[in-house]
């Protein structure tokens, strides 16, 4: 069933469950395109990598939610290191370096304390002047060594206008028919010109232009300057022409590299009024057309594409898809490496609901470590949400008796402030503070929210107690006593991370509810990953990894449970190849992907072929991405209300596809075999239920993590 967020007295540890100043155009066009950004969306758009090629030649033209279904949880009702936003990761704490950031929340008029006042461009025609004339790509008669034209930075090739003021709709014409984004409604999300939208540990630039003005380029084989070394190669992306389609618009484009060489990528951009609403990045509630107004999502997407590791990265061809096939490009970015950073802890998105209101309050969240390090770094998300979000302070330290701290809380400082503001959809790394962690130990993160909060993104399902609290008692994240902490919390809201300096990377535990801890003893740090941490820990004969648990009750590998809008109580989250990139791919020091899902797929009814062709498509996506890929066999259900026999006919058919797909997947582990029953093989052994015959209690658990190979992890 659904699970709900919620809070309740405490029990013990032990307890259950900003906008910038207008910079001139020609100024602005003098900015170069940097960092990278990347969301979930990649591997379900169909995107796929193409083999790098060894010299330059020419350039090459070229699913729906599902909220119904019990969930698997069962019933409840419920990157640079110095001064920066931590190593190889962007500052998104309020303000680009083109001028101060003064977005605020919708809840709180007060501008952010840590941002300074900025005048509304838009406001006053004096400071926004009429735009340089785009030039023209073919008229520059600048051409690079191989005859391709001389890369230019993104904003010199901006060819559309994609946004408008309210009151002056028809100054912007994005797809064809005269309709466009609306200026005031990104500023209510926290899109200001010029700002950077922190995703998946990277960054990108929302155009510096004023509305009217062109913002973004339709792809027809421009060459971009961008240079630097990445992980991947990140689009923020919308499709729209007049010839709409719903598979928006797509083509195949170049990466060239310092050495000479060079890899396609292909990109595909989802229509911007119906693409799927899983994956975008930003949605907003109307459109601005020459008549005014029209109510209806608009989305942005981020999409993205591999690159070379390790090879430096010269300029990218943008697909030539012409344009009347209106693929636009806002921005592009590489996404920086880990740098020297692994995962220790870390918690997917699993919804967006509706909380409180809270005002003033503080969060004290529990969480646990796999690997130690001598420094820290936390990660905050603000997934799915329409609207900013506002930190006051955090400071992280570790657990002593319940809410109380084991010694004076350390602050953690976001670009250098004590607070930060996280844009709709964004994400908002600490910077690095010298606190050592240790394994396999309980930490308190807590986040100050100085306003009123009404929704928030949350892990619904934690096996931990946190707290929260009273409405109007302040900022408290730097108390070392709990008293301040009067109720319980059975969530994670905006926290996705904690990663610490050093180690050799992390695996990373894609599941549902089972991964997730259901069943097993709350408060003991008993999930299957948290075991297979203590594995990895206590021996020798391969790198002690951390490991990330990034299970969602009642999640699937197929279908969306949560709808990708809006504040709802369906927190089983987007599917796992909808949630691939954010919660695999981008993961900090991701080496190895161990998928262990499947069981709520079949109970709803999903084909086993369904969900082996969603499998063979993760790993084929993160094989391109240079991840192992380990997947783990659907361990039995029988005796639980819907595991039917048509449930465990697919169940028997996917196993078999997996135990056989040694030539897709890098490792198997079949965790079947420990704990089935032989005598009734679709029922697991009683010893290892966790009491409704679907999730294993902890020896059920310490079986999973005993069956995996540790060798194949690497």
């Amino acid at each position: 069933m659904t699970r709900m967020f919620r809070t309740s007295k405490p029990r013990g540890s032990g307890g259950t469950p900003h906008g910038t100043r207008h910079r001139p155009v020609a100024a602005a066009r003098r900015a170069v395109v940097t960092g990278a950004v990347a969301v979930a969306a990649a591997c379900a758009l169909g995107l796929g990598a193409l083999p790098a090629t060894a010299a330059p030649g020419p350039d090459r033209a070229d699913t729906a939610a599902d909220t119904g279904g019990s969930d698997a949880g069962g019933p409840d009702i419920g990157r640079s290191d110095a001064g920066g936003s931590g190593a190889g990761r962007p500052d998104t704490s309020g303000t680009d370096t083109t001028g101060p950031d003064t977005t605020t929340g919708p809840d709180d008029p007060a501008s952010d304390p840590a941002s300074d006042p900025a005048p509304d461009p838009a406001s006053n025609p004096a400071s926004n002047p009429a735009p340089d004339p785009v030039p023209d790509r073919i008229l520059t008669g600048d051409a690079a060594p191989d005859g391709q034209p001389l890369p230019l930075p993104l904003e010199r090739l901006f060819d559309n206008r994609g946004v408008s003021d309210d009151a002056r709709p028809g100054a912007a014409d994005f797809d064809g028919r005269g309709d466009s984004f609306s200026a005031q409604e990104l500023r209510a999300a926290g899109w200001t010109p010029g700002r950077t939208i922190a995703v998946d540990g990277a960054a990108l630039r929302w155009p510096a232009t004023a509305p009217g003005h062109p913002d973004n380029v339709l792809a027809d084989g421009q060459a971009v300057r961008l240079t630097g070394r990445g992980e991947a190669l990140t689009f923020l992306v919308a499709g729209g022409s007049r010839a709409r389609s719903r598979d928006g618009a797509a083509g195949t484009g170049l990466v060239r590299y310092r050495d000479g060489s060079r890899s396609p990528y292909r990109l595909r951009a989802p229509d911007w009024r119906t693409g799927p609403l899983p994956t975008k990045l930003l949605g907003l509630p109307h459109r601005n057309t020459p008549d005014g107004r029209r109510a209806g999502t608009v989305r942005l997407y981020a999409v993205t594409v591999p690159v070379e590791r390790g090879r430096e990265v010269s300029s990218v061809t943008l697909p030539r898809a012409g344009r009347e096939a209106g693929l636009h490009v806002f921005s592009l970015a590489l996404r920086d490496p880990s740098n020297g950073w692994t995962g220790s802890w870390a918690a997917s998105t699993s919804g967006y609901t509706t909380v409180g209101p809270w005002t003033d309050r503080t969060l004290r969240l529990v969480v646990h470590s796999s690997v130690g390090g001598p420094r820290a770094r936390i990660r905050l998300e603000n997934t799915f949400s329409p609207a900013p979000v506002r930190i006051g302070h955090a400071t992280v330290a570790l657990q002593g008796k319940g809410a109380a701290a084991a010694g004076r809380p350390v602050p953690l400082t976001f670009g250098g402030r004590s607070g930060a503001e996280l844009p709709a959809g964004a994400q908002q790394f600490s910077d690095p503070v010298g606190f050592r962690v240790p394994p396999d130990t309980n930490l308190l993160v807590s986040i100050h929210l100085p306003g009123t909060v009404r929704a928030l993104p949350v892990h619904s399902y934690t096996s931990q107690t946190s707290y929260i609290g009273a409405d109007g008692a302040g900022d408290r994240t730097g108390e070392r006593g709990g008293e301040a902490y009067g109720t319980a919390l059975a969530s994670w809201p905006l926290l996705t991370g904690v990663d610490v300096a050093g180690g050799p990377g992390s695996v990373v535990a894609l599941g549902d509810s089972i991964t997730d801890g259901e069943r097993s003893t709350p408060g003991a740090n008993r999930r299957w990953p948290d075991l297979l941490a203590r594995r990895l820990r206590d021996q020798r004969d391969v790198p002690r990894l951390g490991v990330l648990n990034h299970g969602i009750s009642g999640n699937r590998v197929v279908a969306d449970r949560y709808p990708g809008t809006g504040a709802s109580s369906v927190l089983s989250g987007v599917s796992a190849e909808h949630r691939l990139e954010r919660d695999v791919l981008a993961q900090t020091g991701a080496r190895t992907v161990v998928v262990f899902e499947g069981v709520n797929d079949i109970r709803a009814g999903t084909t086993a072929d369904e969900v082996i062709a969603t499998l063979d498509r993760i790993a084929a996506t993160a094989h391109e991405r240079g991840l192992r890929v380990a997947v783990a066999t659907v361990a039995p259900c029988g005796g639980f209300f819907d595991c039917t026999a048509e449930a465990e006919s697919y169940r028997v058919a996917i196993n078999r596809h997996i135990r056989a797909g040694l030539g897709l997947y890098d490792a198997v582990f079949d965790f079947d075999a420990a704990i089935r029953d032989p005598d009734r093989p679709d029922r697991m052994l009683p010893r290892f239920d966790g009491g409704d015959h679907l999730h294993p209690n902890d020896a059920g658990m310490r079986a999973f993590s005993e069956a995996i190979d540790l060798r194949r992890l690497v």
